[in-house]
């Protein structure tokens, strides 16, 4: 098996979120509290004390669920034990004068899916896009792959029931639970991402199938992104292989669940999406894209504006003229 869930150093991460999937608002709220406090050295009391019961009106374990999908989504990271930073893509979301500072935009849902999915971190997210082999699958049958898969690797402290919690909530994640009463409403729409349509429930009660295909809202900004951050943790080189972006763990074929063919329509399109900058190529007879550029986290970040592009009158965020 390849991927960095099959290397000997990777350290599995079953928990964090509390049992609650990502709520709308919760990414924004997170921002702005470590923005207001991150020009002290040591901040993390600051945003995540028990004072920020009140000032986020949720529960403790509410607050710990908040910090762990921040981190998740790479809007906020904690370069040391005591501190908390805004990250790049934090401000460029959700700055006041950012892209998308109350996740209207498609484009924010699918960025936020890629930090979850294409990134190892989170254990269940990462195997279940880009190592689960079938498109339809039952509840059970993630929870006895996955424990298998923590016997096989010889993951220490991984119990039974923090798989079975932690399958609970990615399904949450990207599947709405059908109102129950007239309370249901907000169970149904807690997780934003379950507005991408990745997953859908079928047939029995615990039935789900893998939503393969064209995928119409994601944007070619977001793509590019995309590529371009799997390129920087996949390889130095100057050309990248179709089989990897389609196939390989981390990807953009398997993270998007695309087809083979909506991954060769997205290639085709790289030379005028990126004015050259990425080229799709087969002229040697290897189905591959060069670069004319350096791949880095800000080279990646640059392509991302241009799905916004559709919502006018916003300027451009601090640090994105």
């Amino acid at each position: 098996m390849r991927g960095p869930l099959f290397q000997d150093t990777y350290s599995p991460q079953f928990s964090g979120h509390e049992t609650f999937p990502l709520r709308y608002g919760w990414l924004k709220k997170a921002f702005d509290r470590v923005a207001e406090t991150e020009e002290q050295l040591q901040n993390r009391a600051a945003c995540w004390d028990d004072d920020a019961i009140a000032r986020f009106g949720v529960g403790k374990n509410m607050v710990a669920s908040m910090r762990h999908w921040a981190k998740a989504a790479g809007v906020v990271n904690e370069p040391t034990i005591n501190s908390v930073r805004t990250t790049e893509l934090g401000r460029l979301l959700f700055c006041p004068t950012g892209l998308d500072p109350y996740m209207e935009h498609p484009a924010t849902l699918w960025l936020i899916h890629w930090q979850l999915a294409a990134h190892e971190e989170k254990t269940t997210w990462f195997w279940a896009f880009n190592h689960y082999p079938a498109l339809t699958f039952e509840r059970d049958s993630l929870i006895k792959r996955l424990d298998r898969l923590a016997k096989d690797r010889n993951w220490l402290r991984v119990a039974n029931t923090t798989i079975k919690n932690d399958i609970a909530c990615f399904i949450r994640t990207y599947v709405a639970r059908p109102p129950l009463g007239k309370t249901g409403h907000d169970d149904a729409l807690e997780s934003p991402l379950t507005e991408l349509g990745l997953i859908k429930a079928v047939g029995k009660k615990d039935g789900f199938r893998f939503v393969r295909g064209p995928k119409t809202t994601l944007g070619d900004g977001v793509f590019t992104y995309a590529l371009i951050d799997f390129w920087s943790r996949y390889s130095n080189a100057a050309t990248l292989s179709f089989e990897a972006i389609a196939h390989a763990p981390g990807a953009p074929g398997r993270v998007f669940l695309f087809d083979e063919n909506d991954v060769a329509d997205r290639l085709a399109a790289l030379d005028d999406v990126t004015d050259g900058a990425l080229q799709w190529t087969e002229s040697t007879g290897l189905k591959q894209v060069e670069r004319n550029i350096d791949i880095n986290d800000e080279s990646a970040l640059s392509w991302i504006r241009s799905d916004y592009d559709a919502l006018v009158g916003r300027g451009a965020p601090d640090g994105f003229e």
